[in-house]
């Protein structure tokens, strides 16, 4: 006969599991890596590391050779980077363009891109330069480009406008968003897909399920 117990024990152990902390948005990883819990993907925590690894003198490059980094880059034993991505179409932004046929949203304000959503979650404000944040996490990161108000000072965006001569970029120094010429040499950041490191269940998780299997066997044979 089954226990009328099991029940409320199998509850009790998935609080246990699940109830114990609240994750927090950004997540420093071991090896210089950060990993944004909300929209599941790793951040280098350095900034400008095409320039800190020597792989490019002074870290600015046009768009296709900020792309070629990235995917070259084998970092913390992964080989996955890329740039990140800003959508062509995003409501949340105060402004649109129509280039070429190619509509795209941008300004201030946007949130649904991958750089619009670190600028945010570090405290950035509209119009002002994220380094003015006091948010702690900025201590996460190192090298962030966000100091002068000029075009060099922005970070290529991995997607593909459809247009030649064109493609999307974000700016640390006052959370603006928006196309420019692809040639144009800007700043790159790499990003990957996933988390970094494997999340470990609690060992006092692991035996209060031990020993839930245990009562639920004694119930079971009685």
């Amino acid at each position: 006969m089954e226990s009328k117990f099991i029940g409320p024990l199998c509850a009790v152990a998935l609080s246990a599991g699940f109830s114990g902390s609240v994750q927090a948005d950004l997540l420093a990883r071991e090896g210089g890596m950060v990993y944004d819990t909300d929209l599941d993907i790793t951040w280098l925590a350095d900034a400008n590391y095409a320039k800190t690894s020597g792989y490019d003198a002074d870290g600015l490059m046009n768009w296709a050779d900020s792309n070629a980094w990235a995917e070259q880059l084998n970092f913390g034993g992964f080989n996955d980077w890329r740039l990140p991505f800003n959508p062509l179409v995003d409501s949340t932004c105060d402004n649109s363009a129509e280039v070429g046929g190619v509509v795209m949203d941008m300004g201030f304000g946007c949130t649904a891109s991958e750089y619009a959503h670190l600028y945010n979650e570090l405290g950035g404000v509209s119009y002002s330069s994220v380094l003015d944040s006091k948010d702690p996490d900025l201590d996460l990161f190192i090298n962030i480009q966000a100091d002068e108000l000029v075009v060099s000072d922005g970070y290529w965006a991995s997607e593909i406008v459809g247009l030649s001569y064109i493609d999307n970029h974000f700016h640390f120094n006052d959370g603006f968003q928006r196309y420019f010429d692809s040639l144009t040499e800007m700043n790159a950041w790499a990003v990957r897909d996933g988390d970094v490191a494997v999340v470990p269940v609690p060992a006092a998780v692991w035996l209060f399920s031990a020993g839930l299997l245990g009562l639920i066997g004694v119930a079971r044979r009685k």
